[in-house]
Protein backbone atom coordinates (compact mmCIF):
# COMPACT_ATOMS: atom_id res chain seq x y z
CA UNK A 1 0.00 0.00 0.00
CA UNK A 2 1.24 3.49 -0.23
CA UNK A 3 1.85 5.74 2.03
CA UNK A 4 0.61 8.77 2.65
CA UNK A 5 3.04 11.94 3.17
CA UNK A 6 2.81 13.39 6.95
CA UNK A 7 3.12 17.15 5.57
CA UNK A 8 0.68 18.55 2.78
CA UNK A 9 2.57 19.40 -0.65
CA UNK A 10 4.24 22.88 -0.94
CA UNK A 11 4.73 24.96 -3.59
CA UNK A 12 8.02 23.76 -5.73
CA UNK A 13 10.23 25.95 -7.79
CA UNK A 14 10.69 25.26 -11.09
CA UNK A 15 13.97 23.88 -11.59
CA UNK A 16 14.48 22.22 -8.19
CA UNK A 17 18.53 21.41 -8.76
CA UNK A 18 19.35 24.81 -9.99
CA UNK A 19 21.53 26.32 -7.67
CA UNK A 20 21.86 30.13 -7.25
CA UNK A 21 24.24 32.94 -5.65
CA UNK A 22 21.98 33.83 -2.88
CA UNK A 23 23.19 33.34 0.72
CA UNK A 24 21.15 32.50 3.87
CA UNK A 25 22.28 34.57 6.71
CA UNK A 26 20.58 35.60 10.63
CA UNK A 27 21.33 37.46 13.22
CA UNK A 28 19.88 37.28 16.94
CA UNK A 29 19.11 39.55 19.24
CA UNK A 30 18.35 39.58 22.73
CA UNK A 31 15.18 41.68 23.39
CA UNK A 32 14.85 41.38 27.01
CA UNK A 33 18.67 43.54 27.30
CA UNK A 34 18.73 44.98 23.95
CA UNK A 35 21.58 42.82 23.21
CA UNK A 36 22.57 40.95 20.49
CA UNK A 37 22.75 37.59 21.59
CA UNK A 38 26.31 35.76 21.68
CA UNK A 39 27.22 32.31 21.85
CA UNK A 40 24.01 30.76 20.45
CA UNK A 41 23.68 27.59 18.70
CA UNK A 42 22.02 27.24 15.81
CA UNK A 43 21.22 24.64 12.62
CA UNK A 44 20.29 24.51 9.65
CA UNK A 45 18.57 21.40 7.78
CA UNK A 46 16.84 21.30 4.40
CA UNK A 47 13.69 19.09 4.08
CA UNK A 48 14.34 15.81 1.78
CA UNK A 49 11.06 15.50 -0.56
CA UNK A 50 8.17 14.02 -0.45
CA UNK A 51 9.98 14.47 3.10
CA UNK A 52 9.93 13.70 5.90
CA UNK A 53 13.05 13.84 6.43
CA UNK A 54 15.05 16.71 6.93
CA UNK A 55 19.25 16.92 6.51
CA UNK A 56 21.73 19.21 8.18
CA UNK A 57 23.50 21.38 6.58
CA UNK A 58 25.25 23.44 8.64
CA UNK A 59 25.77 24.53 12.87
CA UNK A 60 27.31 27.65 13.39
CA UNK A 61 27.78 29.81 17.07
CA UNK A 62 26.65 33.65 16.76
CA UNK A 63 29.23 36.38 17.50
CA UNK A 64 29.33 38.75 19.78
CA UNK A 65 27.13 40.85 17.32
CA UNK A 66 24.38 38.13 17.87
CA UNK A 67 25.39 36.72 13.71
CA UNK A 68 27.47 34.34 12.34
CA UNK A 69 28.98 33.15 8.91
CA UNK A 70 26.25 32.02 6.16
CA UNK A 71 24.80 29.40 6.43
CA UNK A 72 24.47 29.26 2.64
CA UNK A 73 27.21 30.61 1.32
CA UNK A 74 26.95 31.91 -2.39
CA UNK A 75 26.18 28.70 -5.12
CA UNK A 76 24.97 26.49 -2.01
CA UNK A 77 21.44 27.81 -1.87
CA UNK A 78 18.67 25.20 -4.06
CA UNK A 79 15.12 25.92 -4.55
CA UNK A 80 13.41 23.86 -1.69
CA UNK A 81 12.15 23.81 2.51
CA UNK A 82 14.53 24.56 4.89
CA UNK A 83 14.42 24.93 8.76
CA UNK A 84 16.45 27.12 11.00
CA UNK A 85 16.32 25.33 14.39
CA UNK A 86 17.59 27.93 17.15
CA UNK A 87 19.05 26.52 20.36
CA UNK A 88 17.81 29.14 23.27
CA UNK A 89 17.22 27.27 25.88
CA UNK A 90 20.96 26.49 26.43
CA UNK A 91 21.50 30.48 25.74
CA UNK A 92 19.14 31.35 28.44
CA UNK A 93 20.46 28.71 31.00
CA UNK A 94 24.20 30.92 29.97
CA UNK A 95 22.54 33.92 31.30
CA UNK A 96 20.98 32.21 34.21
CA UNK A 97 17.69 32.46 33.10
CA UNK A 98 14.68 29.50 32.52
CA UNK A 99 13.04 29.60 29.14
CA UNK A 100 9.67 29.02 28.15
CA UNK A 101 10.97 27.52 24.92
CA UNK A 102 13.67 25.20 24.85
CA UNK A 103 14.58 26.31 20.77
CA UNK A 104 12.87 28.04 18.69
CA UNK A 105 12.46 26.52 14.96
CA UNK A 106 11.71 28.49 11.83
CA UNK A 107 10.42 26.95 8.71
CA UNK A 108 11.02 28.73 5.03
CA UNK A 109 10.92 28.10 1.46
CA UNK A 110 13.64 29.09 -1.12
CA UNK A 111 12.46 29.76 -4.24
CA UNK A 112 14.82 31.90 -5.88
CA UNK A 113 18.29 30.58 -5.26
CA UNK A 114 20.04 33.59 -6.54
CA UNK A 115 17.95 35.66 -3.70
CA UNK A 116 19.70 37.31 -0.87
CA UNK A 117 17.80 35.82 2.65
CA UNK A 118 18.19 37.16 5.75
CA UNK A 119 16.10 35.77 8.71
CA UNK A 120 16.72 37.47 11.81
CA UNK A 121 15.42 36.39 15.24
CA UNK A 122 14.59 38.14 18.39
CA UNK A 123 14.18 36.18 21.80
CA UNK A 124 13.29 36.78 25.65
CA UNK A 125 12.80 33.91 27.61
CA UNK A 126 8.67 34.10 26.84
CA UNK A 127 8.60 35.36 23.37
CA UNK A 128 10.36 35.31 19.70
CA UNK A 129 9.71 36.91 16.45
CA UNK A 130 10.92 36.38 12.85
CA UNK A 131 10.39 38.00 9.78
CA UNK A 132 11.99 38.22 6.25
CA UNK A 133 14.79 40.72 6.80
CA UNK A 134 16.80 42.19 3.97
Amino acid sequence: AAQTPLLPSLPQADGMSEVGNGTLTTHVLNTATGLPAAGLVIRLAQLQEPGPQWTELAQRHTDADGRCQPLLAPGQAKAGTYKLHFETAEYWQGLGHTSFYPFVEVVFIITDPAQKLHVPLLISPYSYTTYRGS
